[in-house]
């Protein structure tokens, strides 16, 4: 334990040094974490042989990713994205498996070697790849989404694969079991491995059974446990309960989904899409997170650590030539893959360059088909290395995407470095788009100072030409609300053109900040509800003022005068605010108010009230004129 702990701290010592330099060299913080695993493993040989146990804690930083990333998905988005599931991914994973099985065979192995070869180097690095989308602001680009489809389905794809790889088999007596591990019936070495399993030396029915009970019970406890559990702690005021429950969550997913034999990794990630529509859900992303970066980080380092250079040292251009090779092939298939479905541009190249290395499953593949003597421990090890390296290059191949999209005409904005917040106000505004400012107009000028924030640096530069002194940062960041004065602030504008930022900010300033009022602009009626649950006070729904004082000007040309029209502008007013709050009750994240009965019935019973009360109020402003 000590000397565990001991590689551990030698791992972060590392990362402390490698990263910030490598992050103020715009290299990114995956590179760093390599470069500290290198540094430390094959250069200066710091780590000894914990890196494996290390290793394998860290890979549950993976775990925790796919878990959070579920969260920002909801099943009815999930479903909406079966076409590129299928299709950009399914295509991804067939292409680099043939053309990489046909070099293999090129390389004179069998065909069922080729095979398993082919399947261990068609998958990228959801780890990295992702960590780096995320770091970079790509994650909601074209090339972004399409990434993460392809990286969905590659993870999901890890179990019809591991279920393949036996049949590649030479003639051996094998048997899978439950943890992905072989049974042997004649071990040369003894003794069988043990392992805890629901589901080992049980028929293939009983297996499905357990498997399909496990899913449907992480479902069902997504639905109907973990709301009352989390009401039940948030009752009892111990901040600290929530990450011990968010954590447990996460783990014990992992566990059921291993002692069936599934992917700790998919199993988090379905119950993150389960509770993606949880009131809770934020609660859980903020928790998690610093956890999850931790443990990706200590990831990349390991796999920097556990390089073998004395066998990249005795044979450098075949590793470095098979890595360029792996990264070529998969890069042409992804190149025409992309073309097929519509990438163009930017876009098109993230796409191609981000997801052309091997990834962490390659590494439980190739073990696993050693294990199976599909291939020999010494192609396993050079192949490991392979892996290892085109994932080092990755880094590389996104600072290449930047310089081809820098000459590109569809390049987005640059991310700017934050200002350093210098001034504190009554008043806090996130977004100074057309809504914002005229907030900001209307409270400066009647003698209240305000502080504004926005994350664009053309709406940044338009105000300080006009003079209104504002800074450039990303509103959402707990640390820029911090210095802007959130703690002494009386209100807090959220006007950002982004829907789920709003609703994120909201939520969080809400939760940490209680005194301080919140006026939050809605895109429709179903972000209303949003904001609403998220805990704004206030409300305005960009669109609805507007059309209201239209409908007053409507009125006053029909033949109402002014304050009759005021007065059913009013009416309206004010019907509408309570139809909100009552329809909100209603209101089902993620299904249509169309399907949704008790939704329809409550609109349809208020729209009635409404009639009622402006039939009423014209009938007293009839009595009035007679």
């Amino acid at each position: 334990m000590d000397s565990f702990l001991s590689q551990a701290s030698i791992y972060l010592a590392a990362a402390v040094i490698a990263v910030p330099i490598a992050a103020r060299l715009g290299l990114g913080s995956v590179l760093g974490y390599l470069a500290a695993g290198i540094l430390i493993g094959p250069v200066f040989g710091l780590v000894g042989s914990e890196t494996t146990e290390l290793q394998h804690f860290a890979e549950f930083g993976v775990v925790m990713m796919l878990f959070l990333i579920g969260l920002e998905l909801e099943p009815r988005a999930l479903w909406g994205m079966r076409h590129h599931l299928l299709g950009l991914g399914g295509l991804q994973i067939l292409g680099s498996t043939a053309l990489l099985a046909a070099a293999a065979i090129g390389f004179g192995h069998s065909w069922q070697v080729s095979l398993a070869i082919g399947l261990a180097l068609s998958l990228s690095s959801t780890a990295i790849v992702l960590q780096t989308l995320s770091e970079k602001g790509l994650s909601r680009t074209g090339g972004g989404r399409a990434s993460f489809s392809v990286l969905l389905t590659q993870d999901i794809a890890v179990i019809p694969i591991l279920a393949l790889l036996p049949l590649l088999a030479s003639q051996h007596a094998v048997s899978l079991s439950g943890d992905g591990s072989i049974q042997r019936a004649a071990d040369s070495h003894g003794a069988g491995h043990h392992s805890l399993s629901l589901v080992e030396g049980l028929p293939g029915w009983a297996v499905t059974l357990m498997t399909i009970g496990a899913i449907a019970f992480v479902i069902l406890a997504g639905v109907y446990l973990t709301r009352p559990v989390f009401r039940f702690i948030h009752a009892s005021n111990l901040r600290e309960m929530y990450t011990a429950l968010a954590l447990l969550i996460v783990v014990g997913i992992s566990f059921l989904m291993t002692l069936v034999g599934l992917s700790p990794a998919l199993g988090a990630f379905l119950a993150g899409v389960v509770l993606a529509n949880s009131e809770f859900r934020h609660e859980l992303e903020s928790d998690l997170e610093p956890f999850k970066g931790l443990l990706l980080g200590l990831f990349f380092i390991t796999v920097g650590a556990g390089i073998n250079y004395r066998l990249f040292l005795a044979e450098p251009g075949d590793v470095i030539g098979l890595a360029l090779l792996v990264i070529f092939a998969k890069g042409t298939v992804l190149y025409f893959v992309g073309k097929a479905f519509g990438l163009k541009g930017r876009n098109h190249w993230l796409f191609t360059l981000g997801l052309a290395q091997a990834g962490e499953f390659g590494f439980v593949l190739l073990a696993f088909s050693m294990q199976l003597d599909v291939v020999t421990p010494d192609l396993s090890e050079k192949l490991l290395l392979v892996i290892a390296l085109s994932m080092l290059i990755t880094p590389l191949l996104f600072i290449l995407y930047e310089m081809l999209s820098r000459r590109m005409k569809d390049t987005q904005h640059v991310e700017h470095t934050p200002d350093e917040i210098d001034e504190e106000g009554t008043v806090i505004i996130a977004g100074i788009g057309r809504f914002g400012q005229i907030v900001h107009r209307l409270v400066n000028s009647s003698g209240f100072k305000t502080v504004l924030l926005d994350s664009d640096m053309k709406a940044v530069q338009l105000m300080r030409r006009f003079g209104i002194k504002s800074f450039l940062g990303d509103p959402t960041r707990p640390e820029l609300l911090k210095a802007a004065g959130i703690a002494k602030a009386k209100v807090l504008v959220v006007a950002l053109d982004d829907k789920e930022k709003a609703t994120k900010l909201v939520a969080y300033a809400g939760r940490h900040y209680p005194d301080v009022h919140i006026v939050a602009r809605a895109y429709d009626r179903n972000h209303a509800f949003e904001l609403y649950k998220a805990g704004a006070n206030d409300i305005v729904r960009e669109m609805f003022d507007s059309s209201l004082r239209a409908g007053r000007y409507v009125l006053e040309n029909i033949g109402l005068s002014e304050y009759e029209a005021a007065q059913a502008e009013q009416t309206f007013y004010a019907h509408d605010r309570h139809t909100v709050r009552e329809l909100a009750a209603h209101w089902i994240p993620g299904t249509p108010a169309s399907e949704n009965p008790g939704y329809i019935k409550r609109s349809k019973e208020l729209e009635k009230d409404l009639e009622t009360a402006l039939l009423s109020l014209a009938e007293e402003h009839a009595k009035k004129s007679a």
